[in-house]
């Protein structure tokens, strides 16, 4: 829809959607028609920063011709012939990530849950083929990892898992950054550590500096899988390709998906050779690596590197950084600026994030409320600095306004 036929449409379409969706979530209160790199426009012709980014996933902006000219190519050429064929997309795209990465083997998914399922599945059949049976997770308190039930069983956030119980079994959970709980934890069950890099959905919470290298260390003196869900932190978002890099290490599982196709759904599972211990008919996925999905990955994943735009986030990030730590410096309720890259947020002492979210979308600006308390910003990574100093000037505006 074009924004000119938006303003002549009368249909309320959010009427529609609230008439036959299952109520999942909570939306903003507007109907959003176009998207353009970093903003979006909604059904009046109104404007937005979009540092929401489809929580992290339109790399590239929106309508990048980058994404646009290969969805067509693609579109134009095959969507999808089946896993039962080889296809080039999809093998242009496992060399890419496996060379990028240092991993040895990958499978695709249509995103982030998909790809750590597939994750628990190698660790699990690999800890009961070699590893005398072990078979337990240990996961992290406020963790995200999903919303199957495999997914939200490994997810340390009760209120995610509650409604749904009984759920799978086999996972713990220790206080994330806490290496010494995580060590008292683990037992001769033990086969994997699923960890987040940093933790997006709860907060952008950082780790202690040298945790992830301790917990590196640990498995390998355990034989324990590291697990690394970078479904939010990979792909350039923290400044390096993936946020492992930050660290030095190098994960036994890594996910991806978010920012791999720039809008386009998809996902992957990386593995080193030890943890591959897939036969045929241990998985599947229908849709799962289609041509039209891996080869905008491609296209989207080669232009982040071939352009330079990973050392860009990295600098943008510090630049976005800074303009949060000096709304820290300006307001004394404003507890914490914190995040790398473009993964950053701001904790206040004081449930007003729904407050100066409200106040984000009416003077143009759509921000991520991921507690009570705090705000997530995760913008497009092609967002410039003068985006970045317009958006924090309208967060300064709506710290004012609760000051």
């Amino acid at each position: 829809m074009t924004s000119s036929a938006a303003r002549t449409d009368t249909t309320d379409w959010m009427a529609v959607t609230d008439r036959y969706f299952m109520t999942t979530g909570r939306r903003f209160p507007v109907t959003i028609v176009r998207g353009s790199g970093s903003r979006l426009f909604d059904d009046a012709g109104k404007s937005y920063l979009d540092f929401l980014a489809g929580i992290a996933v339109v790399s590239l902006g929106h309508a990048n011709p980058v994404v646009v000219n290969a969805i067509r190519e693609e579109a134009e050429n095959l969507i999808l012939a089946s896993n039962n064929f080889y296809t080039v997309p999809q093998a242009r795209l496992a060399r890419l990530l496996c060379e990028l990465s240092g991993m040895e083997r990958i499978y695709f998914q249509n995103g982030g849950a998909e790809a750590n399922e597939v994750a628990f599945k190698l660790v699990r059949k690999w800890g009961k083929t070699q590893k005398a049976g072990a078979f337990e997770i240990i996961s992290t308190e406020n963790s995200f990892h999903g919303r199957t039930l495999g997914a939200v069983a490994a997810t340390g956030t009760a209120r995610y898992r509650e409604p749904f119980e009984p759920l799978p079994g086999g996972f713990k959970f220790v206080p994330y950054g806490d290496i010494e709980a995580l060590k008292a934890a683990t037992t001769p069950l033990t086969c994997g550590i699923l960890l987040e890099c940093i933790q997006g959905e709860a907060g952008v919470l950082m780790p202690p500096a040298g945790y992830l290298k301790e917990v590196r260390r640990w498995c390998g003196e355990q034989n324990i899988a590291l697990i690394l869900d970078e479904v939010q932190t990979g792909i350039a978002r923290t400044g390096k390709m993936f946020a492992f890099e930050q660290d030095g290490i190098q994960p036994d599982i890594m996910t991806l998906a978010k920012g791999m196709a720039g809008g386009v759904p998809v996902g992957a599972a990386l593995c080193n050779k030890k943890l591959d211990v897939f036969e045929p008919g241990d998985h599947g996925s229908t849709f799962g690596g289609n041509n039209l999905s891996t080869g905008v990955a491609f296209a989207v994943i080669s232009h982040i590197v071939e352009s330079g735009l990973v050392a860009e986030v990295a600098e943008k990030g510090e630049y976005l950084l800074g303009k949060l730590r000096s709304l820290e410096d300006r307001y004394d309720f404003v507890k914490d600026a914190r995040g790398v890259g473009l993964l950053c947020a701001i904790e206040l002492d004081r449930p007003a994030a729904s407050a100066v979210t409200q106040y984000g979308l009416e003077h143009g600006l759509i921000v991520s409320q991921v507690r009570d308390s705090i705000l997530r910003l995760i913008p497009p990574l092609t967002v410039s600095k003068q985006e970045i100093d317009e958006a924090v000037e309208i967060l300064d505006g709506a710290l004012m306004s609760i000051d």
